[in-house]
Formats: structure tokens, C-alpha cells, sequence
């Protein structure tokens, strides 16, 4: 494989249109790759994610009061302290983008899961759907910053999500399904 721009890949230009075949695949939705075109939706999934911060605050108490041993206790404190940093990091990418502050729209209510286990799975889930929204933010980035703190909230949630399978498996959780 060849590096330099004419691999087996064909010649590619950072900043030109990807390869027809490529466009064509995705033109019946809406271009997620293309800016300007992709920024109001993504500075919408940014406002759905400050949206969750008070159901995430009580998701993350109830978990921690749950969680049978001190090493469980630390690795959700770490993850929780994580978002926190993330809600600021978003509040500062949508005043930066827009110059002004986002909505406070309320996010749903929170609902208890059934047990730890529930709670572990619903977490690692919402880990998941993160990094797909986050992504999507992360392409209508146009500067080096803007993309730098979009890569680190999303490391942040793959590797929440490996935490998250961890504790599910050290639990057995899988073993009561």
C-alpha cells in the first residue's frame, strides 16, 4: 500500500468530494460529511446532549449507591467526573460555534433501572449511542480545537463503554439474563 496519495485507493485530495461511488451511497440521507450542511444538526445533537444532564446526575447517584464494591464505586465516579468535564466541553463548543449560550431544554425524567445490572447495561448502551451522535458532531468540526475536543469526549465514551463492559461481566451480570 502506497501512503503518498496514489495507492490502491486511487489519487485523493484532502478537501475534494470523496469518490462518486461513495456519495452516491449516501445521498438519499442527509450529508453528515459535508459542511456548513451538517452543522445545524450537529449543533442540535449538541443541545440533546446538555439536554440529559440532570437524568445524568441521578442516573449516575443511583448507580454509585448501587455498585457492591469500592472498585465498582471508583471506576463510575471516574466515568461520572468525565461527564461532567464533557457538559462543559459541549457548553463551550456551542457558545464558540455560535456565540451564544445553548438552550437549557429539560431531558427526560429519570426512571430507576430494574437492578445494578440493568443499570450497567443501560449505561453501556447509552455509551454506545453516544459515540454514533458524537461522530456526527465531530464532522462538522472546522477547527483544530473544535475537532481536539471532540476526539477527547468521544475516546471518553469508548473507553466508558469498555469500563462499563468490565463491570458488567466482573458482576456476572450476563450470567442472570
Amino acid at each position: 500500500m502506497n501512503y503518498n496519495g496514489n495507492g490502491s485507493y486511487g489519487q485523493y485530495v484532502y478537501g475534494q468530494t470523496p469518490p462518486t461511488v461513495y456519495t452516491t451511497m449516501i445521498s438519499h440521507q442527509t450529508d453528515i460529511f459535508t459542511y456548513p450542511q451538517n452543522l445545524q444538526h450537529a449543533l442540535d445533537l449538541i443541545q440533546q446532549a446538555l439536554s440529559g444532564e440532570t437524568e445524568d446526575r441521578m442516573f449516575y447517584t443511583w448507580l454509585l449507591e448501587q455498585a457492591p464494591s469500592k472498585e465498582d464505586q471508583e471506576i463510575i465516579t471516574g466515568i461520572r467526573n468525565d461527564e461532567i468535564g464533557h457538559f462543559a466541553l459541549f457548553n463551550q463548543l456551542y457558545y464558540e460555534i455560535t456565540g451564544m449560550s445553548p438552550q437549557q431544554i429539560t431531558g427526560e425524567p429519570f426512571t430507576p433501572p430494574e437492578n445494578y445490572c440493568a443499570g450497567l447495561a443501560r449505561a453501556l448502551l447509552g455509551e454506545q449511542n453516544a459515540v454514533r451522535k458524537y461522530r456526527q458532531i465531530l464532522y462538522a468540526m472546522q477547527f483544530r480545537v473544535h475537532i481536539n475536543i471532540m476526539t477527547e469526549i468521544i475516546t471518553d465514551e469508548i473507553r466508558h463503554g469498555i469500563l462499563y463492559n468490565y463491570l458488567y461481566s466482573k458482576n456476572n451480570c450476563g450470567a442472570f439474563q
